[in-house]
């Protein structure tokens, strides 16, 4: 196979890869990841059963691609709304990354979902996807960098603080994004997520309607509070 062959070769599978997930994403938008069907995808792109696996080796490989790539995107969408907030202070950054998590959750709502809801029975996502998972997370932990947490979440920290002595994974993660070492920052970054996923989630979901109230306001109002907790300026 001549060198010019070889790159034809891959960049044709790399495009096969990128139109099997796109069907996948399809499907998975009119009925969860339990829609995800390999033959159906096969049909449509004119392969036959077995030609299919030599893109992906079952489901569950297909599924772990989607989630790569979802956490990834979400990684740079949070990415990029930390770097335009470069300079302002804690609170209107974490407000900004706030604001782009959602964006991006409403965007895409199956991705987000496929990341977020209720786990297919029998699945279990691949271990590198925590790593990818803490990249989209990352980003926050520099803003609780220094906080003055009220006592009402001291538990919390010196959980988080222990963690992070703890695993030498956690201590490198933060050690990333933040000095770290106190816990405040991975006890503020956990509790941001929960707060985003908490409103996000529901809005996604749809039970938010009819309740008359704009959803981004509710997202504001748990940032604003959680700022207020751990004493961000």
């Amino acid at each position: 196979m001549t060198p010019t062959e070889g790159g034809l070769r891959a960049r044709y599978r790399e495009q096969t890869r990128a139109e099997i997930k796109e069907i996948a994403l399809r499907q998975l938008a009119e009925g969860g990841l339990a829609a995800i069907a390999l033959t159906r995808i096969a049909k449509e792109l004119g392969l036959s059963g077995p030609a299919l696996y030599r893109y992906f080796a079952g489901r569950d490989d297909l599924a772990d691609a989607l989630i790569r790539d979802a956490y990834d995107d979400l990684a740079a969408a949070v990415g990029r709304a930390a770097e335009g907030a470069a300079g302002l202070t804690p609170r209107e950054r974490l407000r900004a990354m706030g604001v782009a998590y959602r964006a991006w959750a409403l965007s895409q709502p199956q991705r987000y979902l496929l990341l977020f809801g209720s786990p297919l029975p029998g699945y279990t996502a691949p271990p590198d996807t925590l790593l990818r998972a803490r990249a989209a997370l990352g980003p926050f932990l520099s803003v609780f960098e220094g906080g003055r947490p009220r006592p009402a979440v001291a538990p919390v920290v010196q959980q988080m603080e222990a963690w992070e002595r703890r695993d030498p994974r956690v201590a490198g993660w933060v050690a990333e994004y933040a000095a770290g070492g106190d816990g405040c920052a991975v006890a503020g970054a956990v509790m941001a997520w929960t707060r985003m996923h908490g409103v996000i989630s529901l809005e996604v979901e749809g039970q938010f309607t009819g309740m008359g109230h704009d959803p981004r306001a509710l997202l504001d109002a748990e940032v604003d509070t959680l700022a207020e907790t751990f004493g961000l300026g």
